[in-house]
Formats: C-alpha cells, sequence, structure tokens
C-alpha cells in the first residue's frame, strides 16, 4: 500500500507545481505606470499634433443631407442571403443572459440613419445605428467601401449608436463577443455594413443648401448613476443639432447619456428601446428624420419611470416633447464654421483582473479578447457646437468635465460613445477599484485609460475650438 500512496503524492505534487507554473506564468500585476511615460501615449500625441497642423477651418454656406437604410433583418428565411439581410434566425445583442438565444420577431423596426454635411472644401458624415455598438469589422468594412465610393476618408465618418440592447447579434467573435451578441454569424458584418453605405450614400445624393441649429436641455429625472448612486454624478444634458434644407425637409442629431435598457433581457424580439420611441415621436412630429447617438452612457442607467414597452413610450414620448418645446426658439443659420479631426489611438496592453490587483498576462488576455492595438477618436465642429465620438462606453462623469471646459470658451460640448470599435468601459479612475461589471469586468485596458482618454479628448476638442 505504500508504494500506490506514494506515488499519488508524487502525481499530486506535480499537479500542484504544474498549476502554479500555469498560474505563475499566466497571471501579472496590474500596471499602473503613468500613461504620459508610456509609448503609446508618445505615438498617439505625435499623430494627433501632426494631423492639427494641417488642419483648418472651413466657414462658409451649408449643405445637408438626410439618408436612412433600414437594418431589421428578415428572419426565418430558407437560406441565408446577407446581402439583403436575410437570416434563418438571428440572436439579439445585448445581454448575456439571454445566452445567444434567437430573437424571435420585430417589435419596431431598426435602421442606420446619416447626415452628411458640407462647408466649403470640407465633407462629413454623422451616422447614428439603432444597434448596440457598431463593431470594428463593420465599421472597417464600411470605410472601405465608403473610401472607394464617394472617396471618404475615415474621419469624415462619424459613427454612434443607440445602444439598444434588442437589436441583431452575431457580428462578434470569440469568447467575450459571443457572450452577449449571441453566436458569430459571418452575413450579420456584411449586412451590417452594406446598410452603413447605403445610408451614407443616400445622404451625400441629398446634399442641399441648409440651415443649422443647436441646443439642449435638461432631463434629470431620466437618468441616474448606477455605479455609485448619489455619490455619483450624472450629466443629465439632451443634446441637439437641427439641420433645415431649403426645401423644407428637416433632420435632428440628438444625444443623451441614459443606457438604453428599459427593456430587460426578457425582450427577445426587436427594438430600438426608447432611442427609437424619440426618433419615430420626433420624426412624425416634424416630418423629418431623427437621429440618435449615445452619449457619455457609462454608468448611467435609464429611469423611464415604467418597465417595459409602456417605459420605453414614456421616456421616448417626454424627450420627443421636451425637444419640441425648444425646437422652435432654436436659431438657423445657413453659414457655419466646419472642422473635423481624427486620430489613430494607441492603446496600452491588455489589464482584463481576475482580482483588484492580478491580471491575466496581455497574451492570455488576447485570447479571449481579440483586439486590435490601436483605436480610433475623432471630433466635428459645427459652429460653437464640438462632438467627439470615442470608441467605448464612455462615462458620463468623465463628459461633465469635458463639457465644462468647453463651455468657459464659448462651446457646447457632446461626448458620443461607440464610435465603429469598442473597448470596453472608461470610467472615472476612482472608481477602478470597485468590484462589479464596469470597473472589473468592462475596464480591459487598466487604471490609466481614463485619463489618457480624458487628455485626449480635450487636447482635440481645443484645437477644433482654436481654430
Amino acid at each position: 500500500m505504500k508504494r500506490p500512496v506514494r506515488i499519488l503524492l508524487r502525481v499530486a505534487v506535480v499537479l500542484v507545481t504544474l498549476i502554479l507554473i500555469a498560474l505563475i506564468s499566466g497571471l501579472d500585476g496590474v500596471d499602473h505606470r503613468p500613461y504620459f511615460r508610456a509609448p503609446y501615449y508618445t505615438e498617439t500625441t505625435a499623430r494627433l499634433l501632426a494631423s492639427t497642423k494641417t488642419n483648418t477651418l472651413a466657414r462658409s454656406e451649408l449643405q445637408a443631407g438626410f439618408g436612412r437604410a433600414l437594418l431589421t433583418p428578415t428572419l426565418n428565411a430558407s437560406q441565408v442571403d446577407a446581402a439583403h439581410g436575410k437570416f434563418r434566425a438571428l440572436p439579439l445583442a445585448g445581454f448575456g443572459n439571454r445566452r445567444g438565444r434567437p430573437a424571435t420577431g420585430v417589435h419596431d423596426d431598426l435602421y442606420v440613419k446619416a447626415v452628411a454635411l458640407r462647408v466649403g472644401n470640407r465633407l462629413g458624415v454623422m451616422v447614428g445605428a439603432d444597434a448596440l455598438i457598431i463593431p470594428r469589422a463593420v465599421a472597417d468594412a464600411a470605410a472601405r467601401e465608403l473610401e472607394r465610393e464617394p472617396g471618404l476618408r475615415r474621419e469624415q465618418i462619424y459613427l454612434s449608436a443607440t445602444h439598444t440592447h434588442c437589436s441583431l447579434g452575431g457580428w462578434g467573435e470569440g469568447k467575450i463577443s459571443e457572450s452577449f451578441a449571441g453566436k458569430f454569424e459571418p452575413g450579420v458584418r456584411i449586412w451590417f455594413a452594406d446598410r452603413i453605405v447605403a445610408a451614407v450614400r443616400e445622404a451625400m445624393a441629398d446634399l442641399k443648401p441648409a440651415e443649422f441649429g443647436h441646443g439642449s436641455f435638461v432631463a434629470p429625472e431620466f437618468v441616474k448613476n448606477r455605479l455609485v448612486g448619489e455619490l455619483g454624478k450624472v450629466d443629465p444634458e439632451f443634446s441637439y443639432v437641427v439641420l433645415k434644407q431649403n426645401g423644407g425637409r428637416v433632420a435632428v442629431l440628438g444625444s443623451f447619456s441614459a443606457h438604453a435598457t428599459v427593456l430587460s433581457a426578457a425582450m427577445m424580439e426587436f427594438s430600438a428601446d426608447y432611442p427609437g420611441c424619440w426618433q419615430r415621436a420626433v420624426e412624425e412630429k416634424t416630418g423629418g428624420i431623427a437621429v440618435f447617438l449615445a452619449g457619455g452612457v457609462g454608468s448611467h442607467s435609464p429611469v423611464a419611470g415604467e418597465k417595459g414597452l409602456k417605459g420605453i413610450e414614456r421616456m421616448g414620448q417626454a424627450l420627443a416633447s421636451a425637444f419640441m418645446e425648444k425646437l422652435p426658439h432654436t436659431p438657423l443659420t445657413n453659414v457655419i464654421a466646419f472642422n473635423l479631426l481624427g486620430v489613430e489611438v494607441s492603446l496600452p496592453e491588455l489589464n482584463a483582473r481576475v482580482t483588484d490587483g492580478l491580471r491575466l498576462r496581455p497574451w492570455v488576455a488576447a485570447k479571449l479578447l481579440p483586439v486590435a492595438e490601436r483605436s480610433f477618436m475623432q471630433g466635428f465642429r459645427l459652429e460653437d457646437s464640438i462632438w467627439i465620438s470615442t470608441p467605448c462606453d464612455f462615462s458620463g462623469e468623465l463628459a461633465l468635465g469635458i463639457k465644462d471646459m468647453l463651455r468657459v470658451r464659448g462651446f457646447h460640448g457632446v461626448v458620443t460613445s461607440f464610435n465603429g470599435d469598442y473597448i470596453g468601459y472608461v470610467i472615472p479612475a476612482r472608481y477602478y477599484h470597485l468590484s462589479g461589471y464596469e470597473p472589473r469586468d468592462m475596464s480591459f485596458y487598466g487604471p490609466n485609460v481614463p485619463d489618457y482618454f480624458d487628455e485626449l479628448i480635450r487636447t482635440l476638442a481645443l484645437n477644433l475650438a482654436d481654430k
């Protein structure tokens, strides 16, 4: 009996040793080194400086064009035809506890909408999609096609999503993406990119002399800080842009910080959540096109007053009514200053944590999070309104500071999320040591990204303001 026991003990020691070796080789401490001494910071700031040196402001008469494309896929097709949006089944993206179950139908249609702007020799397009995010692969495919025709560069294409958690999934590869977007279906990327291209091209073909105006109102009753409650702040501002073609057709861009999660995981039909209700209400009242771009939604939950479908109608209709009250008092002008600026953003190593102080080594994390080493950030200046796009769930609390900085300089600032890439949540660094979904699970790139992004956004915004 002694020999088998000795053998078992030796096997146990070997197994424990192997486990310890695996843990040691697979884990590392969280990287707290100052971002401003890191190569990724030096590379990005050099690219941004080079771009600002050649960046010019246009001031002239405005032309604007509007476009839309239906994003709602056709379900229960006999065979997959991605080019025409036909699928046998598709999951909904947004909630992991749906476990990839397929959508059962359509409650309200999903769209991609675009507004094209031309001022002098400057041309840009702002795009909003009724989707959870705009995935990198989709944005890249659309950008390649739009570079081919009509010749747009990436920095000219301003992307965002409503962040509805009831839109089409299936667009992401890998364990993490598939956990909240469902099983990968390659055709979804083709369909999604095609819809962006179709909306943008329609808007470009629709360019006509137009007038511009912008404004905002506060709606604190519809948003709360879901991370720390009253210990934190919220951004209660609903910002909007109005564009009116000489022929009378109107487009409205709107942005708000509350997550589009009035509908829960129990909802299994396609829906644009409260942003869809807002868009439909504004379109009905103006006869035009309404585009919603998610604001700094990080840590910000909706307060709809009711649950489910009643809640999205209540919140969407109330925000639309508040906008319509402001619309007659929004001054319009046909001559505006217009500028745009984009920069590739080098990223730090992945800091996917298993405890507060321990992370997976970047090479291990990369197998779970197949992300690129660079992302993208951009800004559009429309007269005295500056819109900044970010590749994440950007914190509404961080957005407040950026807005205050611009406000004292005479500009209205708007920060939007989901610009054609996704690097997780970017929330204030003081929350980094909290446990939970946003600070622990979804802060993919470590404790320095909030300060790093805050500095980049401020630099980019100030360059647009100072031209």
